[in-house]
């Protein structure tokens, strides 16, 4: 009997997303061709790849509106969705969402592209998203503003408003955003990261825990089972569904997420998306931690995950927008 092929031997499986061979061979199902940087021709926008890390790979697409010559603009630091094993700052629905909220926002945006697993587990997609934002916060030092430094980038240097600034993440990417939030905070008695985050933007956020909230113990169960083994296969040697990546307000967590080094902080949530429950807890367990912040919450009624996305001249995409517009500008 011929032995089996590691190559073609599934070791683990998780669609819509992921295959795993013994082999440590990656299949992804769902991978959208990556965009190339640019000038998009229906806003003006300018967009460009940066290097931010050599050693780990670890980049940034930067994002500039047309007719920014002179100006000092918000900075948006983005993390992309993508349950961890997929998605990118180049795929076409962050490039084309960046390249609209640039566009109508006038700010600077820098979505960083974080190494995926299974190839690198978590928690490298979280610590390769606060490397990449206390390299932003390196360009608000006075050393960077004159233009030292062999790292520094001039979009940032000339452009870079870091009175405001403002972490923003979609699904898996709002849980990051949270994360890096939280970590910022914790630095401000270290110094702080020497920028003012004036918002945290948390969009249909990928979060789980042990304790089951809305339909999670009845016709969710199987659900449930399924995002614990996923979770276990994108963070082996985790405690489980209330590891503080993953459940922000565990007793692990020890009450981090009051620490969130953010002004306001705007949760969205779509009614039909499987992680609306958790969304609205996060809203309302953030309001209740202690943090001294605002904190807002506003539901998508008849939609489901990154809708905005894939339909964005829907009504509910354009009254999203608004809001998010808002929220920016405050």
């Amino acid at each position: 009997m011929a032995a089996a092929d590691p190559d073609t031997e599934v070791q683990a499986e998780f669609p819509p997303l992921v295959r795993q061979y013994k082999s440590g061979r990656v299949e992804r199902f769902f991978n959208l061709a990556p965009l190339p940087a640019g000038t998009d021709p229906a806003t003006g926008v300018v967009s460009k790849d940066v290097v931010v890390d050599p050693a780990t790979g670890l980049w940034a697409r930067l994002f500039l509106p047309a007719g920014s010559h002179g100006k000092k603009l918000p900075v948006v630091v983005y993390y992309h969705g993508g349950a961890y094993v997929i998605g990118s700052a180049a795929d076409p629905m962050t490039h084309g969402y960046l390249n609209a909220l640039v566009a109508k926002a006038g700010v600077l945006a820098v979505a960083l592209e974080y190494r995926l697993a299974p190839e690198h587990p978590l928690p490298a997609a979280y610590e390769d998203s606060w490397e990449g934002l206390k390299w932003v916060a390196t360009h608000a030092s006075a050393s960077a503003a004159a233009g030292g430094g062999p790292a520094a980038e001039p979009w940032l240097t000339e452009h870079g408003d870091f009175s405001r600034v403002f972490l923003a993440g979609a699904s898996a990417g709002a849980t990051i955003a949270h994360f890096v939030a939280v970590r910022a905070g914790e630095q401000h008695k270290s110094g702080g990261l020497g920028m003012r985050i004036r918002g945290l933007l948390i969009v249909h956020p990928y979060f789980s825990g042990a304790a089951d909230i809305g339909d999670e113990g009845t016709t969710g169960k199987a659900r449930k089972a399924r995002a614990d083994a996923f979770w276990r296969f994108l963070c082996p040697g985790t405690p489980g569904l209330d590891d503080p990546l993953s459940n922000p307000f565990s007793e692990a967590a020890g009450g981090s997420a009051a620490r969130v080094a953010a002004e306001r902080v705007l949760v969205c949530v779509a009614e039909k998306d499987d992680l609306r429950d958790r969304g609205v807890w996060y809203y309302e367990s953030l309001k209740a931690s202690g943090y001294p912040g605002e904190v807002e919450l506003l539901e998508s009624m008849g939609e489901g995950h990154v809708f905005y996305c894939m339909n964005p001249r829907c009504d509910r995409a354009r009254e999203m927008e608004e809001r998010v517009l808002g929220f920016l500008r405050k």
